[in-house]
């Protein structure tokens, strides 16, 4: 990264510039609602939304859960005037570390069928596809 980025839980008031995010990555899609999709990971203990300002701007992003056996990770979105720069795999690393601190063994993500692109990014990081096609990565060493 050559900027400095500086990574925060989100709050409420920063909803318009996420979902402004998320849709210039082309994150969107109709059967989503992102505003209630950012409302909904706010409003609960187990999950956050991580964004990641550079000059004060909200250019990249994570959403992270858990379920309490597993982490989740959404909407990883770097916007693309700030993309190439590191900011996506900082993202990710970011919400492990939430995962982690929460206790999480393993995270998951969903890459969409068309989204084939970024599956390989996913890969760089360590991350494997699953027979359904769903992204794991332990984040700690599972036992026997």
């Amino acid at each position: 990264m050559t900027d400095p980025v500086t990574v925060r839980p989100c709050t409420a008031e920063d909803r318009d510039a996420v979902v402004a995010l998320w849709t210039a990555c082309g994150l969107v899609v109709p059967w989503n609602d992102p505003a209630a999709d950012f409302a909904l990971a706010l409003s609960k203990d187990n999950s956050t939304v991580l964004a990641g300002l550079v000059g004060g701007q909200t250019v990249a992003s994570a959403m992270v859960g858990q379920d309490g056996h597993r982490g989740w990770i959404y909407y990883v979105a770097v916007d693309p005037s700030h993309q190439g720069r590191g900011l996506g795999k900082h993202m990710v690393a970011e919400a492990e570390a939430w995962l982690a601190a929460a206790g999480m063994p393993k995270v998951q993500l969903l890459v969409r069928e068309t989204n084939q692109a970024v599956l390989a990014f996913y890969e760089r990081l360590g991350y494997a596809k699953s027979p359904v096609t769903m992204m794991q990565k332990w984040l700690t060493n599972p036992s026997p």
